[in-house]
């Protein structure tokens, strides 16, 4: 054999030990790339996050959507009625009806009922272990226990505690404070005409509250809506071309579980559920001047964070038109059997002859019996109970305003 073609034989084996060398690492990197990427997907980030979620808005839903964004999924603790009752005073809301509410938002993987208004040792252990909670999360405001003590105090010396930032404007003692200032109101005869009483929830003044002779402040609405808030809270996603869309009206004012029921019920009737939502004017015009509690945009944000929702209509008209249905490819409008507003049917200008006209037009039975009235009335009932409670939140919440620094991301 000649030396020139034993050089080129050689050179052969070694080329072909080359790639065969480079596939094999290349393999390598390739299998432990798909090892690191099936790990990742094995396990995920799972959050936690606790409270009352009494008397459900905007601002909750907020708080959990921020909470599930710090991981990939978000486990919810509701507290007892028991520990609200020894910690804060009488909830509005039952822990049927809180849970209910908290499973609709969209933003909640996974719900614990009768979970402790404190971090203590051996529930944070709980959570670790049987939970696989990675993290704890809380707003920027404190908790502070009767006591005085830090309700995450443990869960910040482990660390695993993150800080999501508290929404403006809006908490569930400002919304008694409403309808205490409402109750106040009509009992003294100090009523203030519609657009007195709608310039005030809009711009946030304060007025004084008698209810209970206390003549604490009562705070009206402070929320700054923004196109963001809007963007963050939607779907973004419109019907497909051949999707079944359902359209649902109404104030929906201290959105409850009775609203979750009954959207729950609509979506189930179609492939897309779009939400009409009155303006406050047309609200007052209908249930008088101290209504909507919640004014239209905070409203509008409740509705949105509902799972079962997929687009709402801000300031929908109240009567539904032919041009409405038209434009939204409606194929039926619902309503529910348990509203405050159901005696449609005897008025001259009826909302729904349209669709009834057309034969599109259905009227549920509603799971709950409660109405925004029925809320009103737990509060007017206990009235004396939540005017203390109010005080005493109150001041925490003046304390967290007055030392309130900027905290990154909402």
């Amino acid at each position: 054999m000649s030396s020139e073609t034993e050089n080129s034989e050689q050179s052969s084996r070694v080329l072909a030990k080359w790639l065969i060398g480079g596939l094999v690492i290349g393999a390598s990197v390739m299998g432990f790339q798909i090892f690191q990427q099936k790990k990742k997907k094995k396990r995920p980030i799972r959050v936690y996050m606790d409270g009352c979620f009494d008397m459900m808005h905007y601002g909750h839903c907020n708080a959990l959507r921020q909470a599930r964004a710090l991981g990939d999924q978000l486990v919810v603790g509701v507290v007892s009625d028991a520990e609200i009752i020894a910690n804060k005073g009488p909830p509005v809301t039952p822990l049927n009806e809180r849970m209910i509410m908290v499973s609709a938002v969209k933003w909640v993987d996974e719900v614990i009922s009768d979970a402790p208004y404190a971090i203590t040792e051996n529930f944070m252990r709980k959570l670790f272990d049987e939970y696989n909670i990675d993290y704890i999360i809380h707003g920027d405001d404190p908790c502070i226990l009767p006591d005085g003590s830090d309700a995450y105090a443990l869960a910040k010396k482990v660390g695993r505690y993150k800080q999501i930032k508290r929404t403006e404007g809006v908490s569930s003692t400002d919304i008694v404070g409403r309808m205490l200032l409402c109750v106040r109101e009509r009992s003294t005869g100090d009523s203030h005409n519609h657009s007195s009483l709608q310039r005030q929830f809009s711009h946030g003044h304060s007025p004084k509250s008698e209810a209970g002779g206390s003549g604490s402040e009562t705070r009206i609405s402070h929320f700054l809506p923004t196109s963001r808030r809007i963007v963050q809270f939607s779907n973004g996603k419109g019907p497909g071309p051949d999707a079944r869309v359902v359209y649902m009206d109404g104030a929906f004012d201290l959105f409850h579980a009775g609203h979750v029921e009954i959207l729950r019920l609509a979506r189930g009737l179609g492939d897309f559920l779009l939400v009409g939502i009155h303006t406050d004017q047309t609200v007052s015009s209908k249930r008088g001047a101290h209504r909507p509690i919640m004014n239209l945009h905070e409203r509008s944000l409740s509705v949105l964070a509902c799972r079962y929702v997929d687009e709402v209509i801000i300031g929908a008209p109240l009567g539904v038109s032919k041009d409405t249905i038209t434009t939204f490819n409606i194929s039926l409008v619902v309503h529910g059997t348990v509203a405050e507003d159901n005696d449609f049917q005897k008025e001259r200008d009826n909302p729904y002859a349209v669709p009834i006209s057309m034969g599109i037009f259905e009227l549920l039975e509603s799971p709950l019996d409660i109405t925004t009235s029925t809320i009103i009335r737990r509060i007017v009932s206990n009235h004396e109970a939540f005017q203390k409670r109010n005080e005493k939140k109150g001041e925490s919440e003046r304390r967290y305003y007055e030392d309130k620094a900027f905290v990154s991301g909402d």
